[in-house]
């Protein structure tokens, strides 16, 4: 019997697994029946950020929602002095190891935040594995940092403030936990009420860990170094993967960044456009989502 907690309540239907990834633990809900699809959540959420979609779409796919290495239940590494633990090459590999530990070789993806810049590198390191790619509220992370300004680094600043050397933020984050969270998660959401307050309470459990905020910090550390080095060698590379991108409307990423455009040299096959939210569309207009994720798959 798992350690770690079950939500029969918010993911009815579904079952939770510790599958090994090769050679690291990661934590996962899986629940339906059909083609395979996976759903990877960002920071500071867990797979149930998807607690309002994951079950419609169970009654189509068989949904694999999981922890993405550091976070939530799945296991934390240690950091290492070029951040690879939490490169995102290392992450996406973790998730390609899960999908084929349950049987699936290739399947859709749809990630939101960090889980989308995991699903970025999986789309080019592993081009034969995915499917059909959705990538929610981002832009690219080499894009991102190369326009930076004042007002993205402002509305963004824990991009800069995460990746200070160990261990400033880990040791200023630990004075208050859960207000650096509530404060994090009340700067994106847009749509009061969106954020049920079950969800919220395992979000404050699980970055309460300190291995959970090292690792955080671990990942955004990655970001800007060795993810930026690997995005730089794969710079003639694109996503073989048709590639749909949603993102908030009322959100940063919608307002200072042009998404699609931002996108059109790194995939072949790309649309999208904006909803009518701010940073988490599977939490605040979940039925709007539901019905983007139809047609695409339907397509």
């Amino acid at each position: 019997m798992s350690a770690y907690p079950e939500y029969p309540d918010l993911l009815p239907g579904f079952r939770w697994q510790d599958i090994d990834a090769g050679g690291v633990r990661i934590r996962a809900a899986v629940g339906g029946a059909g083609p395979p699809l996976l759903l990877l959540h960002g920071h500071p959420q867990t797979h149930l950020t998807w607690h309002k979609v994951a079950p419609v779409l169970a009654k189509r796919f068989t949904v694999v929602a999981t922890d993405l290495r550091g976070y939530g239940d799945s296991e934390k590494l240690p950091g290492d002095a070029d951040h690879r633990n939490y490169s995102k090459r290392a992450m996406a590999a973790d998730q390609v190891a899960v999908m084929a530990a349950l049987g699936f070789e290739r399947f859709d993806v749809v990630a939101h935040d960090r889980g989308a810049r995991v699903a970025h590198r999986m789309a080019l390191d592993h081009p034969d594995r995915v499917g059909r790619l959705v990538l929610l509220d981002i832009a690219p992370t080499a894009t991102m940092y190369a326009e930076t300004n004042r007002e993205f680094a402002t509305r963004y600043f824990w991009w800069f403030f995460l990746i200070q050397p160990f261990d400033l933020p880990e040791r200023m984050i630990a004075a208050d936990p859960d207000h650096f969270l509530d404060r994090h998660l009340a700067g994106q959401i847009k749509i009061d009420g969106s954020l049920d307050p079950r969800v919220v309470a395992e979000y404050r459990r699980c970055y309460r860990d300190p291995a959970t905020r090292h690792a955080i910090c671990e990942d955004y550390r990655a970001a800007a170094g060795i993810d930026l080095d690997h995005d730089a060698a794969d710079a003639d590379r694109l996503i073989e993967a048709p590639l749909l991108l949603l993102w908030g409307g009322l959100g940063t990423v919608g307002s200072l960044f042009d998404v699609l455009e931002s996108w059109r040299p790194k995939a072949r096959s790309v649309r999208g456009r904006a909803l009518p939210c701010g940073h988490s569309p599977q939490e605040e207009v979940p039925d709007l989502l539901l019905a983007e994720l139809d047609a695409f798959f339907a397509a």
